[in-house]
């Protein structure tokens, strides 16, 4: 045996030597009873930490971030109109239309529409559809109530928050940028009008590859007439979507929709 191997076990012998004589000194001392709680404790201690590791670990759950396939599988359910502001906020808001398409493998639907130059496809969970429908029920409740406050600043966050998925790109030779953000659900004033508002929060697409590809969405709101929040909302209606799992028979009659209200009437004075 190499000096060093001796050296360990010389060692080692001697610890256990010092540590029989400590503990049969503290078992002869009298308070062998209290060092004999305290070791008990200290055991006890030391196997509930171990259990309480393992119970955290075995209960941690992994929540997956809300994406889409653009590859997936989508149908056509309708179109709705909202207003968006010019660029930079000049010139008032103006009406745009997007394109509603329903995602079943995901359960998603995506609001497709053209801002400045790109395209976007603003996806809803089915929690986010939910979280819109109890926000824009809440709107209602403020306006007939006359609840809505023209003064109050942070409105368009009034009615909660969920987590959303967007893409945006110029065109189909360009890169596809996307990202999961954050939808809130609110309400503003225009020119003395109230509007149910929907806020695409901003989103940063970073690409593994290329940081040359990186691209960030600017915050963006849309500004919806209650005629026009409720188009969306039979849209996003759970019944209406699961039926388009069930194979046509006959044709579909067309969805619904509200006929068109250029400002909604708030007078709260």
């Amino acid at each position: 045996m190499s000096k060093s191997g001796r050296q360990r076990l010389l060692d080692y012998h001697q610890y256990m030597f010092h540590y029989k004589n400590m503990k049969t000194s503290c078992l002869k001392c009298p308070n062998s009873s209290l060092f004999a709680v305290l070791m008990r404790l200290i055991v006890f201690l030391a196997v509930c930490l171990a259990l309480c590791a393992c119970g955290t670990s075995g209960e941690r759950v992994q929540t997956q971030p809300f994406t889409v396939n653009m590859n997936s599988p989508h149908i056509p359910i309708g179109e709705v109109e909202f207003q968006l502001e010019s660029l930079m906020g000049f010139g008032g808001i103006r009406k745009y239309t997007a394109n509603v398409f329903y995602f079943p493998r995901e359960d998603a639907v995506a609001l497709q529409y053209r801002h400045e130059f790109l395209t976007y496809h603003l996806f809803f969970s089915r929690e986010g559809r939910i979280a819109y429908l109890n926000a824009l029920a809440q709107y209602n409740q403020d306006y007939n109530d006359r609840e809505l406050d023209r003064r109050a600043r942070r409105t368009i966050k009034k009615y909660g928050s969920v987590e959303g998925f967007l893409t945006w790109q110029i065109s189909n030779l360009t890169i596809l940028a996307r990202a999961n953000m954050t939808i809130d659900y609110g309400y503003s004033f225009k020119d003395r009008a109230p509007y149910f508002t929907i806020t695409q929060g901003m989103a940063d697409f970073i690409d593994p590859e290329s940081r040359s590809n990186n691209r960030t969405s600017t915050v963006i709101t849309m500004f919806s007439t209650r005629a026009q929040a409720a188009q969306l909302a039979e849209l996003f209606d759970p019944v209406s979507l699961r039926e388009l799992f069930v194979p046509a028979v006959d044709n579909q009659p067309d969805i619904d929709l509200y006929d068109e209200v250029d400002i909604d009437i708030y007078d709260d004075e």
